[in-house]
């Protein structure tokens, strides 16, 4: 990463993710497992920048509620965000190893949403 003290090396890797779930989407053979953890990635990245924006070191942490409480104790007005943080907190660790099933097309695209619903509400954060 460029730099864990801006939002913007942040916010980049998040479009990362986002960029990893067109490809995949745009392919035959779509691996729904990844995309959950993409779509989660993309969210965890996406808190991150919001705390590193008002001068807070992003926590080494998965957990989306937990940098999503941080974000409100900081004064951030991010509430529209809190479904979506709980739906996608699951993936942070689950669907990285081969230890439970595997998520249905309709558990990723929901996920998915669930990102890009988060990415609008940072991206007016950002653009206050």
């Amino acid at each position: 990463m460029s730099n864990p003290d801006n939002p913007a090396s942040w916010l980049a890797k998040a479009e990362n993710d986002f960029l990893c779930i067109r490809n995949n989407l745009d392919n035959q053979q779509i691996p729904w497992d990844v995309m959950c953890s993409h779509a989660q990635q993309a969210a965890e990245k996406m808190l991150k920048a919001c705390l590193v924006s008002v001068g807070l070191t992003a926590p080494r942490t998965h957990d989306l509620l937990f940098l999503f409480r941080q974000c409100l104790d900081a004064g951030l007005d991010l509430h529209p965000i809190e479904v979506d943080c709980r739906i996608l907190n699951p993936f942070a660790i689950v669907e990285r190893y081969p230890t439970g099933p595997e998520p249905s097309e309709s558990d990723d695209r929901e996920a998915i949403r669930a990102a890009e619903h988060m990415r609008e509400i940072v991206r007016a954060h950002f653009a206050q």
